[in-house]
């Protein structure tokens, strides 16, 4: 399988993951033989939504304060508005995903969880896509960005980049391939 003996990290605030962008990349991983682990602030559970209405929790597999990327073998950062808006505040996870880009690992990112990357400087020179409220913030840390459901962006790391969940089975090819 593509992904076997590689283990991706998810990473999510504690709360407002779209579901969807979680769950369905998590799958994609899994069926690739990959072992996803979702890593969040806090030990314990994720509250996801399916937008603004509650759904499932998760448990968390290791706390930002323990996760390093060399842990891992590539980074997913799911959406929804409140937990890309959280995870950008969190100084840990500004480290972690810095940490990812200077090791030259693959980064998929989709809707609104690229508010991080803006904040880890990572994006400048690099061509994207987000949901469409993003697109002042990414051309304002000097990316390019673009209206597709999927861009993969080779650049100094791998950077998968995706709108919406409507575009999750392209996301899910590309972050496949990208992190083999």
């Amino acid at each position: 399988m593509a992904l076997t003996g590689k283990t991706i990290a998810f990473l999510v605030g504690p709360e407002g993951i779209e579901q969807a962008e979680l769950v369905e990349p998590w799958k994609a991983v899994q069926d690739a033989g990959g072992s996803p682990k979702l890593v969040s602030k806090e030990p314990g559970t994720v509250q996801a939504f399916h937008h603004l209405t509650p759904a499932d929790t998760f448990p968390v597999d290791a706390t930002l304060a323990s996760a390093n990327a060399d842990q891992f073998d590539a980074l997913v950062l799911p959406g929804g508005v409140a937990n890309g808006d959280q995870v950008r505040t969190f100084p840990e996870a500004v480290s972690l995903v810095k940490g990812f880009a200077e090791a030259g690992k693959p980064i998929a990112v989709i809707c609104h969880g690229g508010w991080v990357l803006i904040e880890a400087d990572v994006v400048g020179g690099r061509t994207v896509t987000s949901w469409p409220s993003l697109q002042t913030d990414y051309r304002n840390a000097g990316a390019t960005w673009v209206d597709r459901e999927v861009v993969v962006d080779e650049g100094p790391f791998p950077l998968v980049s995706s709108r919406k969940p409507d575009d999750l089975p392209a996301f899910c090819r590309e972050l496949v391939a990208a992190f083999e």
